[in-house]
């Protein structure tokens, strides 16, 4: 056996070494998009991120920083490396995991030598199932970048791999200690990431399977409900529990005792340990039964483990039957159990307490503060992520669905029916810095009751989301056909009976169940499933197309039936497009091979099967029906099931044993074991990790990819100095915190995110000065946006007169405008204006001199005429300190300029499109009216500038060909923002050229001084249009990231349009030869979409029906209109397959 376990450390080591250098190689070497730029933020700083928050992963990551060498240029790859580290010692177990359960099945337990032949099993096994997990789709991406998830996989496989562990040693008088590790691991992994806790069924079914001897289905059955009860004590008792406890101690101690904020929390935390190290010293003793009761009595309490839900009755009960069960009746203890069950509260209370770094740092206001969870209550709401919302699991709404109100018939008045919960607190307003701290109640949480027809068990259809209303229907092809009405109640009276009521839509169960199955079902989970292990479409998000992410097998009989012909696959969505994998199914059916002997070998084998089985089913189908997804997520989320796909590569691994016993029965029949069986097993399981590898290595290579940090820098460089930017998602925000956070780039920028804006925490943070960015100046005080006040404020009866901003804001702060029968806050002049200083404006440089006269007077804001805003019949608190912040710059003498991302919603604008001008990727705010409402104008000198001089390029311009890098899809939309906002300055530039020319054109002779001046600035305008095409065209090559519909006809019109002026013909050449490439790039999408049947052509998105009827035509008449021979560019394309007669009876229909 030693020589074994030598083997067996040393090749799970060889694993991890294969791993680290793939991951190693692959990684991005800086921050990349979405939530990545926040984490490493975080690790570098320790600073708080969004919810639930990650302090231990902060922790960790803060240590990898310390090998940054100093530079904040290698911070990033730093901590991408501690999850490409994680990863490996992810591979490292599993690699132990495949071969202690292959062992446990091949070896007898009495065996003191394995064979050579079992130990090529065995290894073989490891091997294979390990190495197919390394280069699968889904891990491998999280294994090169700074997310929470890699460690979740380390803290899951860890986890597993410890109770196998305490599986060969459960009958050692210390295996009670592996017990007590993986509570340990779990409570640190909660302050990664929840989805750990999922590993607890699998494990109480290993100590089912090992401490009992006449197991059965029964028992399982049993083991599994225990688990469920583990879980949710965990999660609905221990995880809020601690918390809950700790509020009444803190609520004592401030608001009873007087002492400051988190007072109360140092004090519980002092205690709890002290209570739970005394019970544990008395279980050890066991000198007194009375104090070991005692001890777990009131381990109970101060863990807050009785405290579930919001209904205090529960804790009181169990509290009293556990006090009745231990004096009364209990006559014998189960010390062992209990020493367990009170070591683990304690480890998992140790590693849950490493949030109070997020209370620590909180309270030092550090730049990113999300939520400001700088005492126990705030905490709380972070840990649940109140901001996210909440959504029905088992029984609740559907879409058409909504709040039932009760009626009053004499009197008219109206409310909603609703239960109210807990308390909330929050500290106190000061109005100056000698109030004591005090916390005050603002409110109770409140359970609105919904319309009870319109409710249904198991409730998938559930948003009322307007776009999600429409996917559910086409995901399940709801139409005036099949679809149901109810008499729903609107309005009951104080009886509850119904007073009103009116006929509804409401999807019917058979309805609902299907879009679980189709959608949250097939389409997030088991199309991630297939794409792990048996072939990828390409990297395109997928939803529900037949050309747009979906798994493949590489099959043709098996692909072409699901999506059409894939051989006529266009190359950019195909074999062209680098996430197009291709397995032929192989870890698939080595899986399935595997599971399957796994389940029949042996009594050992079937436990084995169950514990796997509900590994793979809690960390992927469990999650599927917790989580309860409304179709059009803004991305992937296979990422989430990483660890289902993790149990599937045991399976695959155990398929290299079934292959082997397989073969052994045809090679040596009689023969116990068979080395030429084994050695063909192990070749041939081995061939299917190689073959993975050889397709995921392009797509999963992020090395020598910048795009993020450059392109949030890209968004800073647009502005100028002391400047607000408005930002909106994750990927106009993260990247340019971490530009400031992590590189000190721009620091003077203040970047002010509009989903936050909404919330009193995010606008006292930017009160405070951060770096070189001073505090913003409002009108506002805390007091006006504190717990939650003005969260909207609507138009009830809105007086027309205009009125400066400053004075409308000065009415809705007012306590007189929530004084109205409805009690809401009210805007009552919604027609303002914004006064202009000319001088100031100048000299501010928001407005060139020689632009003087172009100054507005006011900067008119009507939000009576915005669309949203009237529809919407108001205005939200972000919009409110939107208007505040540009009222207050602007009479500052535009001390802050202010910018809006180009990537923010038009909905934001409130009417203030046409004063805005595009510096970059940003629209400054100024008091020219050059723009209209429909689309802003751009500021040519100051954005050729920062184009030509500022901008950097994301590692794009190094590419000579498309193997150089890899853009995933979240990128090839970057470079598509990024071309056409260089577009739009090229056209800029061109249009003043031409507008110089005509006017040139009017002066005629009478002034040759003027005209001659004109022809010089129209021609520097049109050479500086064709630097701005000629720099697109070479920092954001065609070959690292192919055009987007429109954008490259437009470049090569406005080539076309410059070949003119500039008598530059091998421009009209460039423009032909952009037109050209696309046009045979398009006519394999309409070659595709011809070959389509009407229901695959059915589920494609509006864009690629718009090349199909209009754009790869345009394209042609662009290419006649250049002068080339289209009609021998046609009739080569006739003969390439594409059907020109039937693109004309579209046109004609």
């Amino acid at each position: 056996m030693k020589k074994y376990k030598i083997i067996n450390n040393s090749l799970g080591w060889f694993c991890f070494i294969i791993a680290a250098v793939t991951y190693l190689l692959t990684l991005e070497p800086t921050a990349s998009f979405w939530d990545c730029p926040e984490f490493i933020s975080q690790g570098f700083k320790l600073e708080v991120g969004h919810p639930p928050g990650n302090p231990i992963w902060m922790l960790t990551a803060r240590f990898f920083v310390n090998f940054a060498g100093g530079d904040p240029a290698n911070v990033a790859i730093a901590v991408n490396a501690m999850s490409a580290l994680l990863s490996a010692g992810t591979i490292l177990l599993l690699f132990w995991t495949i071969t202690h359960l292959v062992k446990r099945l091949i070896v007898k337990d009495d065996a003191t030598t394995v064979s050579l032949t079992q130990m090529l099993v065995i290894f073989g096994s490891g091997l294979v199932g390990s190495l197919a997990y390394t280069w699968s789709d889904t891990f491998w991406f999280s294994a090169t970048e700074g997310e929470v998830y890699a460690f979740s996989s380390f803290c899951t496989a860890l986890v597993f791999w410890l109770i196998l562990k305490w599986e060969n040693r459960a009958d050692n008088p210390l295996s009670d200690r592996y017990l007590i590790l993986i509570a340990y691991v779990i409570g640190i992994s909660i302050a990664v990431h929840l989805l750990n806790l999922l590993c607890i069924p699998a494990i109480v079914l290993v100590v089912y399977y090992r401490k009992f001897k006449n197991t059965s289905a029964k028992g399982s059955l049993i083991a599994l409900g225990v688990s469920c009860v583990i879980v949710g004590l965990i999660l609905y008792g221990l995880v809020p529990g601690f918390i809950e406890v700790s509020q009444y101690f803190e609520l004592f101690a401030v608001n009873t005792l007087g002492m400051s904020y988190n007072s109360g929390v140092l004090a519980y935390a002092i205690v709890t340990l002290a209570v739970l190290v005394w019970t544990i010293y008395e279980i050890y003793r066991q000198k007194s039964s009375r104090n070991i009761k005692l001890g777990v009595i009131m381990s109970l309490v101060v863990s807050g483990i009785a405290f579930i839900g919001d209904n205090t009755m529960i804790p009181v009960l169990v509290l009293a039957g556990a006090i009745i069960y231990f004096f009364w009746f209990c006559k014998k203890l189960p010390v062992r159990i209990l020493n367990i069950a009170v070591t683990s509260i304690l480890v998992i209370f140790i590693g849950y307490s490493s949030y109070a770094l997020l209370l620590i740092r909180s309270n030092a206001n550090t730049p990113m503060n999300q939520n400001a969870p700088d005492n126990v209550f705030a905490l709380a709401s972070y840990l649940n992520r109140e901001q996210y919302g909440d959504r029905p699991l088992f029984y609740g709404q559907t879409y058409n669905s909504g709040v039932l109100y009760e009626a009053d018939p004499s009197t008219g008045a109206v409310k909603a029916c609703q239960t109210h919960g807990s308390k909330m607190y929050n500290k106190v307003i000061k109005t100056s810095a000698d109030e004591p701290d005090r916390y005050v109640m603002t409110g109770q949480k409140v359970d609105y009751e919904m319309i009870p027809e319109l409710n249904m068990i198991f409730p998938r259809m559930y948003s009322t989301n307007g776009s999600h209303v429409a996917a559910y229907k086409s995901w399940v092809g709801m139409n005036s056909t099949n679809t149901k009405f109810v008499d729903a109640t609107i309005y009951v009276d104080e009886n509850g009976q119904s007073l009103y009521k009116e006929k509804r839509e409401r999807p019917t169960f058979g309805q609902n169940f299907q879009f679980f199955l189709t959608y949250q079902l097939n389409h997030m989970y088991w199309r991630y499933f297939m794409w792990n292990f048996a072939g990828r479409q390409n990297d395109i998000q997928g939803n529900g197309e037949v050309n747009h992410g979906n798994w493949i097998s590489g099959i043709p009989f098996i692909d072409n039936a699901r999506l059409g012909d894939q051989s006529l696959l266009p190359d950019d969505l195909g074999e062209g497009n680098k996430g197009h994998n291709v397995f032929y199914l192989l870890p698939l059916l080595l899986g399935i091979i595997g599971l399957l002997w796994q389940a029949f070998v042996s009594k050992r084998g079937i436990e084995q099967f169950w514990v796997i089985f509900f590994l793979f089913f809690m960390t992927g189908i469990a999650i599927v029906l917790y989580l309860n997804q409304t179709p059009g997520q803004p991305r992937e989320r296979d990422y989430a099931f990483a660890g289902s796909f993790y149990a599937y590569a045991i399976w695959i691994g155990f398929g290299v044993a079934a292959l082997y016993n397989i073969l052994k029965d045809f090679i040596a029949k009689k023969a116990p074991e068979s080395k030429v069986a084994a050695t063909v097993a192990c070749v041939l399981g081995i061939a299917v990790p190689l073959q993975m590898v050889s397709q995921t290595w392009d797509d999963h290579d992020r090395s020598g990819r910048y795009a993020a940090r450059d392109f949030g820098m890209n968004y800073l460089s647009s502005l100028d100095p002391n400047a607000i930017i408005f930002t909106n998602g994750d990927n106009d925000t993260f990247p340019l915190w971490y530009a400031q956070e992590v590189e000190g780039y721009r620091t003077d920028v203040r970047v002010v995110n509009l989903s936050y804006l909404t919330t009193d925490w995010y606008a006292n943070q930017l009160r405070y000065p951060y770096y070189d960015a001073p505090a913003v100046d409002i009108q506002a005080t805390p007091a006006d946006y504190g717990h939650d006040r003005r969260q909207f404020n609507y138009f009830l009866t809105p007086d027309t007169t205009a009125v400066p901003v400053s004075a409308s804001l000065r009415a809705l702060y007012s306590d007189d405008a929530e004084k109205n029968k409805h009690g809401v806050p009210e805007m009552k002049y919604p027609n303002m204006y914004i006064p202009v200083d000319p001088q100031a404006a100048i000299e501010s440089g928001r407005v060139a001199p020689e632009l003087a006269e172009a100054i507005q007077e006011y900067i008119k804001i009507n939000l009576s005429e915005d669309g949203k805003c009237s529809s919407e019949g108001g205005i939200a608190l972000n919009k409110t300190l939107v208007l505040d912040m540009l009222s207050s710059s602007v009479a500052n003498g535009w001390n802050r300029p202010i910018y809006f991302a180009m990537t923010v919603p038009d909905d934001y604008y409130m009417s203030l499109t046409p004063y805005m001008s595009c510096t970059g990727l940003a629209y400054e705010v100024t008091p020219l009216l050059e723009g209209d409402e429909y689309s802003a104008a751009v500021n040519t000198d100051k954005m050729y500038d920062n184009v030509m001089n500022k901008f950097r390029w994301g590692g794009l311009d190094k590419v000579e060909s498309p193997a150089d890098i890899y853009l995933d899809e979240t990128v090839r939309r970057m470079v598509t923002t990024h071309r056409s906002a260089l577009l739009d300055l090229a056209t800029a530039l061109y249009n003043e050229g031409v507008r110089a020319e005509a006017v040139a054109e009017e002066y005629g002779d009478t002034t040759a001084v003027e005209v001659k001046d004109l022809k010089e600035f129209a021609g520097q305008r049109y050479q500086m249009a064709l630097n701005v095409m000629d720099t697109m065209m070479e920092n954001l090559p065609v070959e690292a990231c192919p055009y987007s519909i429109q954008i490259g006809a437009n470049i090569a019109d406005l080539y076309l349009r410059l070949s003119l002026p500039l008598g530059d013909d091998t421009l009209r050449e460039k423009a032909i030869e952009i037109l050209d490439s696309e046009i045979r790039r398009y006519a394999q999408y309409m070659i595709y979409f011809q070959s389509l049947k009407p229901y695959e052509f059915a589920t494609l998105q509006r864009n690629d029906r718009y090349i199909q009827s209009a754009y790869f035509t345009t394209l042609l008449q662009m290419y006649s209109n250049a002068d080339a021979d289209v009609e021998a560019l046609m009739e080569e394309l006739s003969v390439q397959g594409v059907n020109f007669h039937k693109i004309l009876e579209q046109l004609k229909n």
